[in-house]
């Protein structure tokens, strides 16, 4: 572990030019992807959704960029058990800040903070064909995770894989916490 840790150190600091974009610049990145969310400590199954929005970035330097935006992100968890199908619909609205390393051309590494804000609660169950909805008691309304993950920029448009490592309890009452992969394709603007 030492000696990775000690070559990514020194990768980073032999690091030259490798941003797409001037420094000093700001771009605009509308984006579109999908969602594999999942909820920890339940027994719940992967629940497959939409994320969509937008991030601005400022190019720092070279090698480094400062970027937010706010993503529609459909999350939550599925599952079935004894012939009842449920579904667990927690979606938010989340505003990813993050610090962008670029290793290589194009390459990036993020790494920030992710507050969400709660806009859908619900729990819906399907039972022998009859199916029932109810929003859900006790959902905090803001929720915090960790966002790291890569992207690779080429001609603009702009490929991103990310972890969403949730760090706030979803609910009053559980230890559960958001547990999302997150994969988008965006096209960056220079403003």
């Amino acid at each position: 572990m030492k000696k990775l840790f000690l070559m990514a150190v020194m990768a980073l600091a032999t690091v030259s030019s490798f941003a797409q974009q001037a420094v000093g610049t700001f771009t605009i990145q509308p984006k579109v992807g999908l969602n594999l969310a999942n909820v920890t400590n339940g027994d719940g199954d992967i629940r497959v959704g939409a994320v969509a929005g937008a991030e601005f970035e400022y190019q720092v330097s070279d090698i480094f960029s400062l970027s937010a935006g706010a993503l529609y992100s459909m999350q939550g968890c599925k599952g079935e058990t004894e012939g009842v199908d449920a579904t667990v619909k927690l979606d938010y609205i989340n505003v990813p800040i993050l610090a962008n390393v670029y290793v290589v051309k194009g390459l990036a590494v993020k790494l920030g903070i992710q507050p969400g804000f709660n806009v859908t609660h619900k729990a819906s169950a399907k039972v022998e064909g009859v199916s029932a909805s109810a929003d859900l008691p006790g959902v905090k309304s803001v929720d915090f995770s960790i966002p790291v993950g890569l992207s690779y920029e080429f001609n603009n448009f702009v490929i991103d894989g990310r972890y969403n490592f949730g760090v706030s309890k979803i609910m009053d009452g559980s230890d559960s916490k958001n547990s999302v992969f997150q994969f988008t394709l965006g096209y960056k603007f220079a403003l």
